[in-house]
């Protein structure tokens, strides 16, 4: 079974190595979407996979690095695509959710993309 809490942080960004005259070289924002998926079995007394505090505890640093944030300016993300932020929060919240299953990041309400860890 797979739960998932969802978190919204308000960044700003540029893509650095898109060619030449594309919009997004240009500063812009996004009110991006992170969703935080952890996957297992539910607890048998419990009856939950996992308390939802305990998913908002672990992301509530890396909240405060991404949110009202350049994210160029964020170690990790000086080219900061969709792709690379679910891949940097991935990396850093593995350790603290080893259940962590995937992570999902909206930049706007039709795109995203969506680690599972791997490449």
């Amino acid at each position: 079974m797979d739960i998932f809490k969802v978190f919204h942080i308000e960044a700003a960004h540029r893509l650095p190595h898109v060619p030449p005259g594309h919009k997004c070289a240009r500063l812009h924002g996004h009110s991006f979407r992170i969703e935080i998926h952890v996957g297992g079995e539910p607890d048998p007394r419990l009856g939950w996979v996992m308390d939802f505090g305990d998913i908002k505890a672990a992301f509530a640093p890396l909240f405060e690095a991404l949110d009202h944030r350049y994210l160029n300016d964020v170690p990790g993300l000086e080219n900061p695509t969709s792709e690379q932020l679910a891949r940097w929060v991935w990396e850093r919240l593995k350790p603290a959710l080893p259940g962590l299953s995937a992570v999902v990041v909206h930049e706007t309400c039709t795109a995203g993309a969506r680690y599972a860890g791997g490449s």
